[in-house]
């Protein structure tokens, strides 16, 4: 039994004698829960940008699509008709349902606006309708015929700025 005790006596010195192991760290540091911040905040960043360079790049073709579809038309109603519709023509909705059958009418609205009206010079968000005589004129289709237009769409954030489509004629 006196033995058991040195036993037991001698393995506590030895116990005490050795150095304290330190408590096990089970949880992150503040550095290291900034750092995944920082990186999840530039992953974030990089999502939303690509995200809003694709919206803007769908609407761009969106609007070349819209301004060939009315090149189309116009093309189309000029050879009926030898002449040109003027822009008053153009912004009067019952007029192209008439003159323009197969024109769907959001073609004459530009993706980031609520307007059908064109306009006669190219402005952002509205698609422009210049039309004029043979000479370089104005016309109104009663006195001075229409024979030439220029269709404009002004893209967003491109190095090309406007697409542009003029008459065959």
């Amino acid at each position: 039994m006196f033995n058991d005790y040195v036993k037991i006596d001698s393995e506590e010195k030895i116990m005490k004698s050795l150095p304290i192991k330190k408590r096990q760290q089970t949880g992150f540091t503040i550095i290291e829960l900034l750092v995944v911040l920082v990186v999840i905040g530039i992953l974030l960043a990089l999502v939303v940008s690509s995200y809003a360079s694709i919206q803007r790049n769908q609407r761009n073709q969106n609007r070349q699509q819209d301004i060939n579809q009315i090149y189309e038309q116009l093309e189309a109603y000029y050879v009926e008709n030898s002449k040109y519709p003027t822009l008053v023509n153009m912004d009067n909705l019952s007029w192209v349902a008439t003159n323009m059958k197969t024109l769907d009418k959001s073609a004459l609205k530009d993706p980031s606006s609520s307007s059908y009206l064109l306009v006669a010079r190219p402005t952002k968000d509205v698609f422009a309708y210049t039309v004029t005589s043979s000479d370089g004129s104005t016309c109104n289709n009663v006195k001075v015929i229409c024979a030439h237009y220029t269709l404009t769409a002004t893209l967003e954030a491109s190095a090309q700025k406007t697409y542009i489509k003029t008459s065959l004629n």
